[in-house]
């Protein structure tokens, strides 16, 4: 299984908690794609990933999950999310 990240932030802004894994400053680009939102609404419906790209590769930099999950469980969320995605 690959060393994932935990997530260093959690926090609430608009609609969504968002569960940050990686600084979104060591990427070059982030994009959110389609395919990694369908795994993420298998597990959380509505909710979003955000890719960082560094050179050739592709990793999860944050999750977004619905507010009305709480803090807690959104975490749950995301690193399961992570899971699917990275491992």
């Amino acid at each position: 299984m690959a060393n994932l990240p935990s997530p260093s932030v959690v926090e609430t802004e608009g609609e969504y908690i968002h569960v940050r894994f990686r600084d979104p400053d060591q990427f070059d680009q982030i994009r959110t794609p389609e395919w990694a939102d369908r795994v993420s609404d298998s597990v959380s419906k509505g909710s979003e990933v955000r890719m960082g790209r560094r050179g050739d590769d592709w990793v999860v930099q944050s999750i977004l999950v619905d507010k009305h999950v709480g803090e807690s469980k959104a975490r749950e969320q995301a690193e399961e999310i992570l899971r699917k995605i990275e491992a």
